[in-house]
Order: C-alpha cells, then structure tokens, then sequence
C-alpha cells in the first residue's frame, strides 16, 4: 500500500482550505452568494479527503507497513490489532491527522446544517473554519507528515522523506535545512523542521522488519477512548467560536439566534471533554501511579481550563436567553474558550509539555 497517496490526499485537502479561506473572505466583501457557496464547497471537500487519509493511515498501522516511519515509531508485530489501531492517536504526527479530521467533520456539519438558516453568518464561519482546518492541515502536511518514508540513501543515511528519490527534491530540502540553520533560532526552528520532501537520487526504500512500539505507559483499555473523548471536546468547541466571530463580524452579537444554534454544539462538546477528563483521571490512578485521580499536571490543565470556560459558557448563555444580560460576556468567553483549546493543543501536541 503506497503511503505516498496520503501526502497527495493531505496536499490536495490543503489546497482546498486555503481556497475556501480566500472565497469566503471575498464573498463577505462583496456579499457574492455564488462564491459563498463555492467557499462552502471547497471547505466540505477538505473531510472526504482528510477521511482518506485517516483511513489509509489506519490501514498502514493494522498491516505493519514500517517502512512508514509513524507505523514504525508506534507499532510492532506483537501489539494486539486494537492497540495497533488506537496507535493512530498514539504519536505525535498521527493525532495530529486525527484531530484535523475530526475538526473537518464538526466544522463541516455546523456548515451543512446551518447554511440555510444562518446564511447572513455563513461566509465568515466558512472562513473562521477554513482557516482553522487550514492550519492544522499546514503542519500536518509539512511538519508532522505521518506518511514519510525510510530511505537509504547512497551515503548510508536513513531518512524519512515524503517523496521517491529526486535530486531536485532533495535539493530543495537541503536549502530548507541550510536557511533553518542561517536564520536566527527562533525562525530557523520553523524552517529547519519540515519534513524532508525527497532523499537524494539513487537512495533505495528501506521496510524494516519489526517497528519499537507503542509507549507501554499508552498500552491501556483507556487509549481506546480517552483520547477521542478529549479530541471531540476540543473540536467541538471551534463550532461556537466560528459562529461568535461571524456575528462580531455582522454586527449581530447582540442576537440570540447565533447562541441559539450554538448551544447544542456546546453542549455536546461540554459532555465529551467533561467525559475525557474524568476517563483521563482513572487512566492516571490505574497507570501512570500519579498517587490519585488529579496531580495538576500540565497535561491535565491544558484540557481543564477550557472546560471551566465552557462551563461557564453554558450557564452564562441561560441568562441571556432567560433575562437578556451577559451578550457581551458570552461572546468573550466562547473566544476565550477557543484559545485555551488552541494552547492546550500546542501544549500537550507541540511536545513543549508531555
């Protein structure tokens, strides 16, 4: 089964965010229906082939393709098949493909769902969307590829790289890799760290035998759902956030229709990362012999803080709709909600906090 089919998936999914982000913004500009829908289009594509990519990925952990270097950093011919499927989310690059494809799913339903009745809003939260999915897509696609390659190349290097041999590819990996290292730290940490596009050319793909596995501390019943359940709770949150900037936008955050079909998407992402937390206490007590159900820990915080946001999102939004009050309130804490998830992605996914 050929990994590269998933880098084109991911390039073509990428292509297709940016788009969706440039249409909306013109639509709004010039009120165009026409191009709105195009936007809307274009954002819809990104799930069909973010949901190729997840599935290819999945088949390449289930079928020990390590010549893959993700199926090889998480998997080994003696983990049992559905520990081998929840490795998906058991690494840095493939939950990272995870968490965009469920972040496409959520976003594209509220689009699906809502683009009759809230078609004023519409092209501002295909935008908000679009460029949410789009950044996900950018790292997963040139930073956290999980479908690089090993090759040899004719030096005796291994390398991951997304691509056959090309000596203009690798070329212009070399260049990446050389600015990374001119350029002062901070800046070169970006460039330095894309992935490389392809190993030189007469470089040879290597499939090794067996990979190193799965981290014994995620060898548990609790990786099979507490990952998800957190995942859900933090997608789920961008729905209300989408539809919050749009009625900024619009000048219709004084409304009570864009609380109104956010409320539910709220709700559900409440009940999923309220779940997630509480799974993520019992796998700390059984496993990770933290002493208890919560140590504070980085990790843990980074999921707890936008659920106290949330929480208090939902109960804010009872009070307008009940006496009128908080308008304002509710719109800084669905935005404020939405940066804790961001921070708490990069926090536990960057690898900045593990």
């Amino acid at each position: 089964m050929n990994a590269e089919l998933g880098v084109y998936l991911l390039l073509i999914a990428f292509v297709a965010s940016v788009y969706a982000s440039v249409a909306s913004l013109l639509a709004q500009k010039n009120n165009d229906s026409a191009l709105a829908l195009s936007a809307r289009n274009a954002l819809l594509l990104t799930w069909p082939l973010l949901t190729g990519a997840t599935l290819l990925l999945t088949l390449l952990l289930l079928n020990g393709a390590f010549g893959t270097e993700f199926v090889w950093s998480v998997t080994d011919t003696t983990m049992p098949t559905y520990l081998k499927a929840t490795a998906l989310w058991g690494g840095q690059a493939g939950s990272l493909l995870f968490w965009t494809w469920l972040l496409s799913s959520f976003l594209c339903g509220a689009v699906v769902i809502n683009w009759k009745r809230e078609n004023e809003l519409m092209p501002i939260v295909i935008n908000v969307s679009a460029l949410t999915v789009g950044f996900f897509l950018l790292l997963v696609t040139f930073w956290e590829n999980p479908f690089a390659q090993f090759w040899q190349t004719p030096s005796g290097d291994v390398v991951a790289a997304l691509f056959g041999p090309s000596a203009l590819l690798a070329g212009i990996s070399r260049g990446l890799a050389n600015l990374g290292e001119a350029l002062p730290t901070m800046i070169g940490i970006i460039f330095g760290g894309i992935v490389d596009i392809a190993p030189p050319a007469g470089s040879f793909a290597l499939n090794p035998g067996d990979g190193q596995g799965l981290n014994p501390l995620l060898r548990h019943p609790g990786m099979i759902i507490h990952p998800p359940l957190l995942y859900l709770g933090f997608v789920g949150f961008t729905v209300p956030f989408a539809f919050g900037v749009s009625a900024l936008v619009n000048n219709r955050a004084s409304e009570d229709n864009w609380m109104n079909t956010t409320r539910r998407w709220t709700l559900v992402a409440w009940l999923f990362l309220s779940f997630g937390l509480i799974l993520g206490g019992w796998w700390a007590y059984d496993v990770l012999g933290w002493g208890g159900y919560w140590a504070w820990d980085p990790v843990e915080n980074a999921a707890f803080l936008p659920w106290l946001t949330g929480t208090a999102f939902l109960h804010s939004v009872m009070i307008q709709e009940k006496r009128g009050m908080m308008r304002r309130w509710n719109v800084i804490l669905v935005i404020l909600t939405y940066l804790l998830v961001i921070f708490g992605t990069f926090a536990t996914r960057s690898g900045f906090v593990s």
